[in-house]
């Protein structure tokens, strides 16, 4: 399997499958592919079909399937860009809604917050996608990916939002912004979301929540 992505603000991956290779993706997710390839579409029992739903996507998965060698395309729903992320064994959290395609022995599953406080207020909510295996997860960013190798205690403060990926090894937690006059007129709320290490994270530079209340501000509203 090759893949490319292009398409610049507005991306698409176009991944190459040789005769037998097989690609994921949730349901609706295909943007066009050559001809010889075949689909077939599955839960993987109620548990996954719930667990898919409640983190944001499908229910169903869809498995295309080369039965010769052609090209299958996966385009971003929202203006923004698309990150590959390699599996070897180890496990990830991605924000609700970010999953486009996997290719692989990738497993999907729900990811659970730990810190109470960071379900609560740090934006990202207590349920967040969960990927582990081996092979290759595309998702989706808001905007343009910026990436970071947390060390171990390393902490970084994100707005809310903001955060796409991480590792599991990376700990989320909130941080309250100080000062009264900080919370009243800085604009940043009051909490702030902190990732703290080690481990990889994924930060995203427009998230759809901010670009909504952006477009929201020039519509125009009945008195």
């Amino acid at each position: 399997m090759n893949y490319r992505i292009e398409g610049g603000n507005l991306p698409v991956v176009i991944i190459s499958l040789d005769a037998g290779e097989s690609v994921n993706c949730e349901s609706g997710s295909m943007s066009w592919m050559t001809s010889g390839i075949e689909m077939s579409t599955s839960g993987g029992g109620l548990g996954k079909m719930f667990g898919r739903m409640v983190s944001g996507e499908s229910a169903m998965i869809n498995t295309y399937t080369a039965n010769q060698p052609g090209e299958i395309a996966f385009a971003s729903s929202f203006p923004g860009s698309i990150k590959a992320v390699e599996l070897n064994g180890n496990t990830i959290l991605a924000q609700k809604g970010a999953y486009l395609a996997s290719f692989g022995n990738v497993e999907q599953s729900i990811g659970v917050q730990k810190n109470m406080g960071g379900g609560f207020f740090g934006g990202e909510g207590f349920i967040m996608q969960k990927f582990s295996g081996t092979g290759i997860v595309f998702l989706e960013i808001d905007g343009s990916a910026i990436e970071y190798d947390l060390a171990a205690g390393q902490t970084m403060i994100v707005d809310t939002g903001y955060t796409v990926m991480m590792d599991s090894t990376v700990n989320l937690d909130i941080q309250m912004v100080k000062g009264v006059k900080n919370v009243l007129f800085g604009g940043e709320g009051l909490f702030n979301t902190t990732l703290s290490g080690p481990g990889h994270v994924i930060l995203q530079t427009m998230p759809i929540s901010s670009t909504a209340m952006m477009i929201y501000k020039y519509i125009p509203h009945k008195n």
